[in-house]
């Protein structure tokens, strides 16, 4: 032991002494410059009016090659998702090896305390965590970062993810799925779910049409991850547990997905693409419910309906199961809901100030502390899991601007349309609509096109919207190793071609 110490000494000293060296002689020394990056859309040299878009595009890569490089990244991090289940299924088969073997010996240790055995396999849970999708753009994150400091420098890879890159979304979602996980607010959306469901008579297909009508529609007042987070665990509850085929699992939850991405149109402030645009175009909740809200009303009914019809035989089949005798829970105060109801709206009106947020947030955990009696345990791992991915969208997102302006700036209403749908598929909507903001003397017109299209895309991949990774991960359960993005892609195509028809032709 004595002779292993000074070797830890060092590795103290040069863990903890040598940082702040570098700061001293950072003080010492004149700043670095930091390199402007990525390069301002109005810094390229302009190219003839007459230039196509991929003219523009290959100009762009050639004033700054490295352009190409992020994109690289970036699509790499896409077919990442694409592939998860499979990594999960490799970390399953390492696992399950690695259990085998545990089994040969014969003394396990609990050194953390967990009641289970220390004997952990490393590569298994690392190919775990490379398997979890909304780990996949924090993970390429890391990769680009080194990027950029290996081409640009270290203090422009700094200056570019901790200064320019905004992370209030991210950190919005991850304390507003937290409050809507809460006990109270679940018990007082289940009732006004119940209410309706009541109407069928409580059966499956009745709780399956209130889930995905009436909550995407609260969605536009409680804002979308809330309504995703409340549709996604009644969904679990009262449809999944039941066990329906596959294919109607995979028509769920991509129109849930749909569903939710129109269903916050309604008011100018729940959905993240049109709060990107808000602002910059003076859309208020008069303009939303005149150009979005009466037909994202429509297209949510028409879609559930579509898919009640084509899975009609087999949702009329399911049969609730039968309740169990359960201890009576003890009721919630009003008052204990109304003050969450508090918190949901102070951090809804203070969205965009990340430090109250996160202030309201710290009070709201002391609030849940003192009321612990009325609470659950107050679920975080999901919500940072879900805070994590759109971290990383919103990191590699900001650079992708280079060739997604003029793919934007140069197409007419309808293309316009069509192409803000697919490429919200590769990107968050919300991405999409912020860049349309940076296209000069787009007409109203067109600011409707591309908006309409973002979120009529919004359920063609977990990161085409930003609640959609809290629904799958809640969800994602129920799916034999995990949601597949395949089978996303086909359950939301239909509801995604009846919305976008129906805000095209209305």
């Amino acid at each position: 032991m004595t002779t292993r110490l000074p070797r830890y000494l060092c590795l103290w000293l040069a863990l903890t002494v040598c940082p702040h060296l570098w700061a001293a002689g950072g003080k010492a020394s004149s700043p670095a410059p930091v390199e402007l990056f990525p390069m301002p859309l109005d810094g390229y040299t302009p190219v003839a009016v007459d230039a196509g878009i991929v003219e523009v595009i290959k100009h762009r890569a050639s004033e700054e090659p490295f352009n190409v490089f992020v994109t690289v990244i970036f699509a790499l991090a896409v077919l990442h998702t694409f592939m998860t289940a499979r990594i999960r299924h490799w970390s399953h088969v390492i696992e399950e090896r690695h259990a085998v073997r545990l089994k040969k010996r014969i003394q396990e240790t609990d050194n953390d305390g967990n009641d289970q055995p220390d004997g952990v396999s490393f590569w298994g849970q690392t190919f775990h965590f490379m398997g979890e999708i909304e780990a996949v753009f924090g993970i390429w994150a890391f990769v680009l970062f080194i990027a950029i400091g290996w081409n640009k420098g270290l203090d422009t890879a700094i200056h570019y993810i901790g200064e320019d890159v905004n992370f209030n979304e991210a950190i919005f979602v991850v304390i507003i799925m937290t409050l809507a996980s809460t006990r109270p607010v679940l018990k007082l959306a289940e009732r006004c779910l119940r209410f309706f469901a009541q109407i069928g008579k409580g059966t499956p297909v009745a709780w399956w049409l209130s889930i995905l009508i009436i909550a995407p529609l609260m969605g536009s007042f409680i804002t979308e991850p809330a309504a995703m987070t409340i549709a996604a665990l009644l969904l679990a509850s009262q449809f999944y547990a039941l066990k329906p085929s596959n294919r109607l699992k995979y028509g769920t939850i991509g129109l849930l997905f749909v569903n939710i991405s129109i269903g916050g149109t309604l008011t100018h402030f729940a959905a993240p693409p049109v709060l990107m645009v808000a602002g910059a175009w003076g859309w208020d909740m008069a303009y939303m419910m005149t150009h979005f809200g009466l037909k994202a009303a429509l297209g949510i009914l028409l879609a559930t309906g579509t898919y009640l019809l084509i899975f009609k035989k087999e949702l009329f089949a399911l049969k609730a199961e039968t309740p169990t005798r359960k201890r009576a829970e003890e009721p919630i105060p009003a008052w204990v809901t109304a003050v969450h109801l508090l918190f949901l709206a102070f951090t809804v009106g203070m969205a965009h100030h990340p430090a109250l947020v996160i202030g309201g947030f710290l009070f709201f955990l002391a609030f849940a502390q003192a009321t612990a009696h009325h609470q659950s345990k107050v679920e975080l791992r999901m919500p940072m899991l879900v805070g994590f991915f759109l971290a990383g969208l919103v990191i590699h997102g900001g650079l992708q601007g280079w060739w997604i302006e003029p793919v934007l700036g140069s197409l007419g209403k309808v293309p316009l349309f069509v192409g803000a749908t697919v490429l919200t598929a590769f990107n968050d909507n919300a991405l999409i609509t912020y860049l349309a903001t940076l296209v000069p003397e787009l007409t109203d017109e067109l600011k409707l096109a591309v908006v309409k299209g973002a979120v009529a895309g919004g359920g063609l991949t977990v990161i085409a919207n930003a609640p959609n990774p809290a629904g799958q991960s809640i969800l994602q359960r129920h799916f034999e190793d995990g949601v597949s993005p395949v089978g996303l892609l086909l359950g939301s195509l239909i509801p995604t071609i009846i919305v976008g028809t129906v805000f095209l032709l209305l």
